[in-house]
């Protein structure tokens, strides 16, 4: 309690939360913007903490990762661009809610569910860290491929009309992500000797170019067919957060802050998998599960209280094992270690006011995400008052702009480009983009952890049934995919 009361006055001073604010706000426009994630954001504010106090320089920098996390929201919703990985779920409900006029109630909803999914995890990040982390630790080659394998199971349930088209879709991703250096062995796959493709495909260009550029190709064609270009009237009595309507889904809020939360704290499990477990588990429980993927509110609360939450999850292990779950909390680490603070076990015996003085700015955090949110929604809806071509040009320019400036490689221009023509003919064909990037994000995570298990136990498969918490990964994934297809015989079998 000491400790606690030390860490608040170390907090609640005007130029600390000043300066948390701040972080926020950038990490908040960072996040929006296709190509700059939430580590890029991290990296750039990192120098400006060497002078600054622990719990100061750390809460500004939890503030930009906040704040980046929900800011994939805004772009995901009004544009159809995940901003980052973990928004591609948004996409899927939020999108079309956007499209038929109600970008404001959909921006709403994501407010305050990305605020108290963000507060649930700084809950259990200070009162449950070390149990957490021990848990976490008992993941091995095994356990990381099945839950690779139950991330992937998903794809046959959240993404398309049909399961055949969704597992193919989802197979596509896969076998891209073979693509560069082999993981075990480091021999060169499929790269034709490009240099660009050593590392394997790029995600941003693929993200980019599967949602942002072929929207754009669709509105391009249908202009010159003469089809329907869809135009949105915004509603902007709409545009302010959603508190009742969220909470009205309380159940989902729930347990999508808990799989996100979970998630988090297994280093590189990432933020598409926990919000797409969210997704998929609030289908399943929903009445209505033939709403999702058509802007239906359950399906933006799922995804969004989860990947919220994932921060304060991602903390756990970051802070008491000193394991970083991905880019952006290796980069904290990195923060945190400037300041001559080694996370590990002994960090909160050594190290107790200022952990908790970190732990009390990650809530200050996400309270600052909330208002900064809450008043510029205003501003986030009128985007779509630009006229539709012109928001289209914008929009590919500034693909294009962020895609080239993170590597400066102009061969991800054109994998962007190439990926929106064949995210064109997916959606078009109702295969759906969101398998691709999920195949694409755990193809590498399955392939490497299955090769490492295989070593580990002289080619013995058994190794993946032996381990509890690998076998009960295993079991579910089979009782979903079963599930599922039983959901939809059921769905297109004529009633008498």
């Amino acid at each position: 309690m000491g400790d606690y009361l030390e860490a608040l006055g170390l907090v609640f001073q005007w130029h600390v939360l000043l300066v948390i604010g701040a972080g926020t706000l950038l990490g908040l426009i960072m996040g929006a913007l296709p190509g700059l994630t939430a580590a890029m954001a991290i990296a750039l504010l990192l120098p400006l903490t060497f002078g600054m106090p622990p719990v100061m320089g750390m809460g500004m920098l939890l503030g930009t990762l906040c704040g980046a996390i929900a800011g994939g929201s805004v772009s995901a919703t009004l544009l159809n661009i995940p901003g980052t990985p973990s928004s591609v779920a948004t996409t899927l409900d939020a999108f079309p809610m956007a499209r038929r006029g109600e970008a404001g109630r959909a921006l709403g909803i994501c407010i305050v569910a990305s605020f108290i999914g963000g507060i649930f995890s700084a809950v259990v990040l200070s009162l449950l860290a070390p149990p957490i982390a021990d848990f976490a630790l008992r993941f091995g080659p095994a356990e990381y491929f099945a839950l690779s394998v139950f991330g992937l199971v998903i794809i046959a349930s959240v993404s398309s009309k049909s399961l055949i088209k969704g597992l193919v879709a989802g197979l596509i991703g896969l076998l891209i992500a073979t693509v560069g250096t082999d993981p075990v062995a480091g021999v060169q796959r499929y790269t034709f000797n490009n240099l660009s493709l050593l590392t394997g495909v790029n995600l941003l260009p693929a993200l980019i170019g599967l949602f942002a550029v072929s929207q754009v190709l669709k509105d391009v064609v249908d202009y010159f067919s003469g089809g329907p270009v869809e135009h949105s009237k915004n509603k902007m009595d709409h545009a302010r957060p959603r508190w009742m309507e969220t909470l009205r889904h309380w159940k989902v809020l729930a347990s999508s802050s808990v799989i996100g939360t979970i998630v988090g704290a297994i280093p590189g499990a990432g933020g598409s998998i926990g919000s797409f477990l969210s997704y998929d588990q609030a289908k399943k429980m929903s009445k209505t599960p033939e709403k999702f993927g058509t802007g239906h509110p359950e399906g933006i609360v799922a995804s969004e209280s989860s990947n919220n939450a994932l921060v304060g999850g991602a903390l756990i292990p970051m802070l008491t094992l000193g394991i970083p779950g991905e880019a952006a909390t290796a980069v904290l680490m990195g923060g945190l270690m400037i300041q001559g603070i080694s996370p590990g076990p002994t960090l909160f015996t050594d190290n107790g006011s200022i952990i908790y003085g970190i732990f009390i700015a990650f809530f200050v955090a996400n309270i600052f995400m909330l208002l900064i949110q809450w008043f510029g929604i205003q501003l986030f809806v009128k985007v779509l008052q630009v006229p539709r071509k012109l928001l289209m040009a914008l929009i590919l320019m500034f693909c294009v702009i962020g895609v080239y400036a993170v590597d400066a490689d102009i061969f991800n221009v054109y994998l962007m480009l190439g990926f929106g023509v064949l995210g064109y003919f997916l959606n078009r064909y109702d295969f759906g983009t969101a398998p691709v990037i999920l195949g694409l994000i755990l193809g590498p995570i399955a392939e490497s952890n299955i090769r490492r298990a295989l070593l580990l136990s002289g080619g013995d498969w058994s190794v993946l049934v032996t381990r509890p918490i690998s076998l009960t990964f295993l079991l579910v994934s089979a009782a979903f995919l079963f599930f599922t297809l039983w959901q939809n015989r059921r769905q297109t079998t004529p009633h008498s």
